[in-house]
């Protein structure tokens, strides 16, 4: 992130330490903001090849999935092998001077490797345990396993995606993986700051189907009045004209702009039609409200898509966002992969990676003035282990080394 802090003050989290056992994306979006925000997050991955999030999504062989990248910046690797009674204690250890401890394997899986809240707590009562998982534990679906698509498909997101009359469409942003991470990272922060007050930590849990629901709250506050399911859109705003997407010049498949003249305003409308040359369908009599208009959207439609066509995406939402009409292009992920402003405020921005060099990544999108975290590479595979085990436990770099003959860590 691009960008000085002026106050000279420590980031928001510092000091803080969390014990990240998580895999794939939900766990390791809710750590790496937490990361982002100065928490010291330490990973605590499997000897041999780590978690699968390294490997599983690659298209190097041998090499950290660009996937991997993404979703573990700013944060340390260390190895331990948690089928091995020593790896257990070890891990024991850890959690004795931990603030937080997260993890998101299969249900039950950490219970069974002897760590539930109750072992968590004994060893360390100021302890925040924090589990991720697809469904509720005291649902009947408790013991289902979830990934992305599987939150969205039972949570809602899912339902409520897709064009009118046509099946369901998965959203492709991966909101029940990151959206859910974002939610429990919420959760450790309240906790944190509870803690304050009790000195106690707490168990916090989250299920990536119950979080979908939370991001369902307009949809689901538009079914209320009805006793059948209301149908899905499209890009279509139901009973309000102009909303959607505008086909622009050239034509390709990325080439559109999404318009609202909103409801609420109908300066919005005016303004658009100025802009377009159509000065006429302001005073029009079938076009006096948004009601009206969709029932004429054919018309309408016609009229904003014949001037869009004349125009590049960036040239229609400069023109008509610069009036004051709500607009955005569409823009791909190779676009926004290399967007000069993006970079420019560090929403997006570059690493140095120890296997692939320099690659373009996201970066944290919340600005506070007093916590800057500059973004830093993923780690490699237990590439932290002498510098946790020896700063935090004590153990020498021979003991260090013994651990790993023995495949302790």
């Amino acid at each position: 992130m691009n960008g000085t802090n002026s106050s000279k003050t420590l980031p928001a989290l510092h000091g803080i330490k969390i014990l990240d056992l998580t895999q794939f994306e939900a766990g390791p979006s809710c750590t790496e903001a937490l990361a982002w925000m100065g928490a010291d997050v330490v990973k605590v991955e499997e000897p041999k090849k780590g978690e699968p999030g390294r490997w599983g999504f690659t298209d190097k062989p041998g090499m950290d999935a660009n996937y991997f990248l993404y979703f573990n910046l700013n944060k340390r690797s260390i190895t331990c092998n948690l089928k091995d009674d020593e790896g257990k204690a070890l891990l024991a250890k850890l959690i004795e001077s931990v603030d937080v401890v997260i993890e998101n394997m299969a249900p039950g899986t950490f219970a069974r490797l002897g760590f539930d809240y109750d072992r968590l707590s004994a060893i360390n009562p100021r302890v925040i345990f924090a589990q991720i998982k697809g469904f509720a534990p005291d649902s009947p679906h408790a013991n289902y396993l979830s990934f992305d698509m599987i939150a969205q498909a039972t949570g809602g997101t899912m339902g409520i995606n897709g064009e009118a009359g046509r099946p369901p469409v998965r959203p492709g942003s991966t909101i029940g993986d990151t959206g859910t991470g974002m939610l429990c990272a919420m959760g450790i922060l309240g906790a944190l700051f509870q803690r304050h007050t009790t000195g106690r930590g707490q168990h916090i849990q989250i299920a990536m189907r119950d979080a979908m629901l939370n991001y369902c709250r307009t949809a689901m506050s538009k079914q209320v009045p009805f006793d059948t399911a209301n149908p899905r859109a499209g890009n279509d705003i139901v009973g309000s004209t102009p909303g959607g997407l505008y086909a622009c010049k050239p034509g390709g498949p990325d080439d559109y702009c999404f318009i609202f003249a909103s409801r609420a305003n109908e300066e919005h409308w005016r303004r658009l039609a100025r802009i377009i040359g159509r000065e006429d369908m302001i005073d029009d009599p079938n076009l006096q409200d948004p009601s009206a208009r969709y029932e004429a959207r054919e018309l309408v439609d016609g009229a904003i898509t014949e001037w869009t066509m004349r125009h590049s995406k960036d040239e229609v939402m400069q023109t008509i966002a610069g009036a004051g009409v709500p607009c955005g292009a569409v823009f791909n992920t190779l676009e926004l992969l290399h967007d000069p402003d993006l970079h420019a405020r560090g929403i997006m921005t570059k690493i140095d990676h120890p296997q692939r060099g320099e690659v373009n990544v996201t970066g944290w999108p919340l600005k506070m003035s007093d916590s800057h975290v500059p973004v830093q590479s993923s780690p490699l595979l237990g590439a932290d282990n002498e510098a946790i085990y020896g700063g935090w436990l004590g153990y020498s770099t021979d003991d260090v080394k013994d651990m790993r003959e023995r495949k302790v860590i």
